[in-house]
């Protein structure tokens, strides 16, 4: 499996999600509300809400590499309310993936990655970031897509999706 490849979608897909809270912001400024008010906005009781969405795509995205790469994560603190700090955590996030290596991320098969969460077991990086890593990711920027939507934010497939390069022969 090429995790790089991996974590270049995952960078794709961070973008896009910091895109959809500028339009976030741009919905709510045409509609007369503190578009910070959305950063707070959940699905339900019992979920998290939009920041807390973001967070935990970013630390995904940032477990995936780190543990693909074999290096140590940045900490966040994970403090941000508002949607100008996200962008901010969104940024440092993919600062710090960019700055990585491609061919740091050769080898992802025979390292180890063993989240704090698995209580001592461990399986190859490789595994992870396909089993554990990217779904976890996807689960959190879906769930902030879907809070976007249902607050009337007028996103739709292809906001999601982006461009492919389709060829034509």
């Amino acid at each position: 499996m090429d995790t790089y490849a991996a974590i270049r979608q995952i960078m794709k897909t961070l973008r896009l999600m910091d895109g959809w809270l500028a339009k976030a912001e741009e919905h709510a400024k045409q509609r007369s509300f503190d578009p910070n008010v959305l950063a707070g906005s959940r699905l339900a009781p019992d979920m998290f809400p939009l920041s807390r969405q973001v967070q935990s795509a970013c630390d995904a995205a940032k477990f995936c590499a780190a543990y693909a790469a074999g290096v140590t994560p940045p900490v966040h603190e994970d403090t941000e309310t508002t949607m100008p700090e996200l962008h901010e955590r969104i940024g440092k996030v993919l600062a710090w993936l960019e700055g990585i290596p491609q061919e740091q991320f050769a080898g992802s098969a025979e390292r180890r990655a063993a989240p704090g969460w698995a209580q001592g077991a461990w399986v190859p990086a490789d595994v992870y970031v396909m089993q554990a890593g990217m779904p976890n990711f996807y689960f959190h920027v879906i769930t902030a897509y879907d809070i976007l939507r249902h607050n009337g934010l007028p996103i739709g497939k292809r906001d999601f999706l982006s461009d492919i390069p389709f060829r034509k022969d």
